[in-house]
């Protein structure tokens, strides 16, 4: 998440100050007195027990300091203070939560926050053509957010910042890409994260414009484009489909799309049964003409620019014709659709 990605830095002044991120103000640290009175009070370590501190955006290392020690990590601020001075690796600590020991020298602590293990985060992945259920899935298991509270933010579309396109839809726009959550994330901050990374995408693809060009709506896009992603695997391939599925639309041809019966039922079978492609629903492709009411699962940016960019060709059907790879053939004709099909599921057995 880009909030988490700013590295903290913290600038030590030389001698007796400290500079706050972004040269915002400066706060002073005097040793008055020091050379008199010796060193800062420190503890000789190692440490025991454990003990979470959050560094925060913007703190200055004075103010790390002092939260260390009220959490008992290091005896006094001057200490950390004098262990950070001359360490250029101090600008590199980044915001977020330390898991750190009690009774810990102050050249220890800094030591334990420029350390990424020490660092308390989970991390998601979310691959490309995952559903919202999945994604949803996802993040319950790597992290400490419970899927109930997952499911509650959900039902709150308002607040996850999506675009104003997307009419309260949460599917589609949750981007697929890893993402680091921090202890004090909640089901909200971790998919309005998602939404900001496909705004992002969207951003770079001109979604948006590139859409109206080619005489579709925004949220039309997004749905062929997670076509797209459920239907290949494979980037060449992928702005050959979304030609296949515009052909459709213009011949006024069922899209009769695989891939939305199974989002349809809910759960991915291996293989669809004929009964499967009369399921009730209005994603179901070979009953209902046109494109579904929205996106079947997250698209990535390859098929987002397939279905702004599609290739240009006559064909109104493809079929795989590599079980193993995956590889689809591409056919205007129908008699050609069979023979290709024929020869897909002749490489099956």
């Amino acid at each position: 998440m880009n909030r988490h990605a700013r590295a903290l830095a913290v600038l030590v002044a030389a001698g007796l100050g400290l500079m706050l991120v972004a040269g915002v103000a400066v706060a002073a640290i005097h040793y008055v007195g020091s050379a008199v009175s010796g060193p800062p009070a420190d503890y000789p370590g190692p440490g025991a027990g454990s003990v979470t501190v959050q560094v925060r955006e913007g703190d200055t290392v004075a103010r790390v300091g002092r939260r260390l020690v009220l959490a008992g990590v290091v005896r006094s601020p001057e200490a950390f203070v004098a262990a950070a001075t001359g360490e250029e690796r101090a600008t590199s600590v980044q915001p977020g939560f330390y898991a750190l020991r009690r009774r810990m020298r102050a050249a220890d602590a800094l030591a334990a926050l420029l350390d990424p293990r020490s660092r308390l985060q989970g991390r998601v992945v979310v691959p490309e053509g995952y559903t919202l259920r999945q994604v949803v899935q996802a993040v319950a298991d790597s992290t400490e957010i419970s899927r109930a509270s997952l499911d509650a933010a959900v039902r709150r579309p308002a607040l996850l910042g999506l675009p104003a396109y997307a009419r309260g839809r949460v599917e589609g726009f949750l981007f697929p890409a890893t993402y680091d959550v921090e202890p004090d994330d909640t089901a909200v901050t971790v998919l309005r994260a998602m939404t900001a990374r496909f705004q992002q995408a969207a951003g770079e693809v001109d979604l948006v414009n590139a859409s109206r060009a080619g005489h579709i709506s925004p949220l039309e896009a997004v749905i062929v484009a997670s076509l797209v992603e459920r239907e290949t695997r494979i980037d060449v391939e992928r702005p050959k489909v979304a030609r296949v599925i515009y052909n459709r639309l213009d011949e006024k041809m069922l899209l009769q799309i695989d891939a939305t019966i199974q989002y349809a039922l809910g759960k991915p079978k291996a293989r669809l049964l004929t009964k499967d492609l009369s399921i009730d629903s209005p994603y179901n492709t070979y009953r209902h003409p046109g494109l579904p009411p929205g996106p079947i699962a997250n698209p990535g940016l390859a098929s987002l620019r397939a279905a702004l960019h599609p290739a240009a060709g006559d064909w109104l059907y493809y079929v795989v014709t590599d079980p193993e790879e995956g590889r689809h053939g591409f056919t205007a004709s129908y008699d050609e659709f069979l023979r290709l099909k024929a020869e897909g599921e002749a490489a099956r057995r």
